[in-house]
């Protein structure tokens, strides 16, 4: 299935190619499960994706009316398996394939709660200074996946305060950095506000950097 393409010559053919690699991922993807990919009513998203993640100004003529910037990281929102988490897998395959300097390292809440319980820090998810020689560290652009599902507690330590830590980290990092941090989750955009909201509103008003996305549909699994 081939995404609708912008009425340009000028940019027709380019789009073409782009669209149809990455429906052919998420095709991959989805073969051992026996499915096939399904647009729906998320065409425009996906067409400001593609430009999005190309760097393209085309973008933030997409939908003008919700004022999406080329420069700013992703939230998107949706209900439970509507496909938020497979659609950045399929952006992470599809940047990875194209050798695209915006792409990004999905990882999901679990898998950071993990490493955290086993190293007390969230080092390789933040600065990386693991990683580096430097002072500066070496971080890289991340997808955080399926934010405020659940608070709960492992040895003491609130699930809820380690994503605050995270977020507040990588919001330095973006400032300073400009490497890029994308949301996926269930929580509304004023669900998600209510939900980090503290007494100073510090971390609710760092969501300015943020494209927040509601990926339409219902459940798909």
């Amino acid at each position: 299935m081939e995404i609708e393409v912008y009425n340009d010559d000028r940019n027709s053919r380019a789009y073409a190619y782009h669209s149809n690699l990455l429906v052919e991922i998420a095709n991959e993807l989805l073969a051992p499960e026996g499915k096939t990919f399904e647009i729906g009513e998320n065409g425009e998203i996906l067409r400001f994706l593609l430009y999005y993640f190309n760097g393209l100004r085309e973008a933030e003529q997409v939908m003008p009316e919700k004022q999406y910037k080329i420069h700013k990281n992703l939230i998107i929102c949706g209900k439970v398996g509507v496909g938020k988490t497979f659609l950045m897998r399929v952006f992470e395959e599809y940047l990875k394939r194209t050798r695209n300097p915006r792409g990004y390292a999905n990882l999901s809440v679990t898998q950071m709660v993990n490493y955290y319980k086993i190293n007390n820090h969230l080092d390789r998810y933040t600065y990386n200074e693991e990683n580096s020689r430097t002072f500066e560290g070496n971080p890289v652009n991340i997808c955080l996946n399926d934010i405020g599902l659940k608070t709960h507690t492992h040895f003491g330590t609130d699930t809820k305060i380690l994503i605050e830590d995270f977020l507040h980290a990588r919001t330095e990092i973006w400032e300073q950095r400009r490497k890029f941090t994308h949301l996926t989750t269930n929580l509304t955009p004023k669900q998600l506000i209510e939900y980090f909201d503290d007494e100073y509103g510090r971390l609710a008003d760092r969501f300015k950097f943020y494209n927040i996305i509601f990926l339409k549909g219902d459940s798909k699994r």
